[in-house]
């Protein structure tokens, strides 16, 4: 066979693929998906995998070549356009590292989306039978979510609950008159049942009327569903969880949503059984659903439940503040409550399946399923839920940042009027020395903003008059900043009034520092300087957030700042930030006041 090269499809991507004399196949993944339709032109013929599963130790690890005269289920077909057509096998492939999503602005790219549905989301407040309302919300998003060409699959629970309806009015119908008026009776006074229906059964009764609402709901709006059941085993053995990505795959690529639970009706109960070799057990449909994300190498796991995300303590206690975005790389004090009355899993449990998912390059949302279009806001990027994120490449976490700044801020209080002074002193006569640094960087971020231009041309000049930075600008700023240095020595501690309240009893009035401050400002780099260099002369402690266009600026005139008061032994006191501002909700213990 000659020599040649050609594109092969693997899923919606492209593996690039090159033949050689000797009949040698090289894969190559840019990103690998378990789906992976192997057809590709090759010489005047077309060459397709008639296997049904292939798994590694037949194709070889991400990279591995192969002897095509070795691999028996490669067939050669006369070449026609009709036959080369997208057509999946199902295979089992490590893919490619990749990260999950580092904002929320980003969901909007998610092409796989795992949904779970928590039991206290479907679930009605008796427990016994199904939120029609809520169910029918989420199943219309999904729905549109699917048309739009994206690759929805649902974790669902509920079949219990339905279940519980049906075998309660059997039994209802079983019963004496004297056995219903006294079940009455009891049900009146608020106390239990007079009978107890078995989860197991109830399960095995419900599931059928679970998938039945579910084809009816979906089939208005032309979307196909199919029905998984799976147990806690059908994940430890490797051919089970290959079979299962192989029926996933192929549901998946017929545009078929699967909804996946697990099979109550002979699954154990719940052990107390450890993670094993880095993968996650599976104790409830929080870890089945991070489990599922995981084989078929989801984008987005949605996790509905009945709180709206994580709290810094259970909710219903004083002082609870949601926490938007939640990294696991940096420690946040969080006070976990009891699960919900309904499922297996609380919200430890979440965030436990939650972190797994991220570090399988899996983005996670945890939200309330029963907040107003919550899956579509989701993935619009709206600010809903928590969001979990890896924070690696990000710097220190703001609660560092803010620690820091605090600290800073108290040594500086401790330091006199002159000896603050001259830090800025020396901040203005920096500006000057290291322009040649400063004016490069600059430089940088208006290339950036010229080929933005290109794109975006509305509002870009005034940008650019705003951003641009001078020889002159740089000399204006140096000399501002030693006129705050000239009139900063008795800011702090400066006498602003004295009341004598009686005899030998006088009140006083000083400035003293306010602590900590946050400023936000626009992509003007000149503003850097002239804000650290009052939070210095005050004594307080600052966290700055610049506009994304004068990154390089920003950083660098940050450094300046640093090396002024590194001077002084105090070079944490001021800190640039360069996350997503959602993260602010993430600092429990400081204020932080914007100007």
């Amino acid at each position: 066979m000659a020599a040649m090269n050609s594109a092969w499809r693997f899923g919606d991507r492209y593996i690039i693929k090159k033949l050689t004399s000797k009949s040698r196949l090289a894969f190559t993944f840019r990103h690998a998906r378990p789906l992976s339709p192997y057809y590709g032109a090759m010489s005047s013929g077309v060459y397709r995998w008639s296997g049904r599963y292939a798994n590694t130790r037949e194709f070889g690890r991400i990279g591995a070549t192969r002897n095509l005269s070795t691999m028996s289920n490669f067939e050669r077909l006369p070449f026609k356009k009709k036959s080369f057509m997208e057509r999946p096998i199902h295979v089992s492939l490590e893919r490619s590292l990749k990260s999950p999503f580092a904002l929320r602005s980003q969901l909007k790219n998610a092409k796989r989306v795992v949904i779970k549905l928590g039991s206290a989301v479907i679930t009605r407040e008796d427990e016994c039978g199904l939120a029609l309302g809520r169910l029918a919300s989420i199943v219309e998003q999904v729905a549109e979510l699917q048309n739009e060409g994206r690759e929805c699959l649902m974790v669902t629970s509920g079949a219990v609950a339905f279940g519980k309806q049906k075998l309660a009015h059997e039994q209802t119908l079983s019963m004496s008159m004297r056995e219903t008026l006294h079940q009455r009776d009891r049900h009146n006074n608020s106390t239990k049942p007079f009978f107890v229906i078995e989860p197991r059964a109830a399960a095995a009764v419900g599931q059928s009327g679970l998938m039945s609402l579910y084809d009816a709901m979906f089939s208005q709006y032309g979307v196909k569903i199919a029905q998984v059941l799976v147990t806690k085993p059908d994940f430890y053995n490797e051919e089970t969880r290959r079979h299962l990505a192989s029926t996933v795959s192929e549901l998946i690529s017929l545009n078929i949503v699967p909804i996946i639970n697990t099979n109550d009706a002979v699954s154990p109960p719940p052990l107390a059984d450890e993670d094993l070799a880095g993968v996650i057990s599976i104790k409830d449909n929080d870890s089945l659903a991070a489990r599922l994300a995981a084989e078929v190498q989801a984008d987005l796991l949605i996790l509905m439940s009945d709180v709206d995300g994580i709290y810094t303590c259970p909710p219903s206690e004083e002082g609870a503040r949601l926490i938007n975005t939640y990294s696991p790389n940096y420690a946040v004090n969080i006070q976990y409550g009891k699960k919900s009355r309904v499922g297996l899993g609380g919200m430890d449990s979440k965030v436990r399946s939650a972190c797994w998912a991220l570090e399988k390059g899996i983005s996670v949302v945890i939200c309330n399923g029963m907040a107003e279009n919550a899956v579509r806001n989701i993935i619009a990027g709206r600010k809903l839920g928590t969001f979990f994120t890896d924070c690696k490449n990000g710097g220190v976490s703001i609660e560092s940042a803010a620690e820091h700044a605090r600290d800073g801020g108290r040594q500086l209080q401790n330091l006199t009027g002159s000896q603050r002074s001259d830090i800025i002193q020396n901040l203005a006569e920096l500006l000057l020395e290291r322009q040649p640094q400063i004016l490069k960087a600059n430089l940088e971020d208006l290339k950036i903003l010229n080929e933005m231009s290109t794109v975006k041309s509305g509002g870009v000049v005034p940008l650019l008059g705003r951003l641009t930075l001078t020889p002159a600008k740089l000399k204006s700023l140096s000399d501002g900043l030693k006129q705050i240095a000239d009139s900063s020595a008795d800011i702090v501690g400066r006498v602003m009034r004295r009341t004598l309240l009686a005899k030998g009893l006088e009140l006083t009035q000083v400035t003293v520092p306010i602590g900590v401050l946050l400023v936000i400002f626009e992509s003007r780099p000149d503003v850097l300087p002239q804000v650290a260099a009052l939070a210095i002369a005050s004594a307080n402690g600052l966290l700055l957030k610049g506009g994304k266009e004068a990154t390089h600026s920003n950083q660098i005139l940050m450094d300046v700042v640093h090396q002024a008061l590194d001077t002084a032994g105090v070079p944490q006191a001021v800190s640039l930030v360069r996350r997503n501002n959602s993260y602010w909700c993430c600092c429990p213990t400081f204020f932080l006041f914007s100007t």
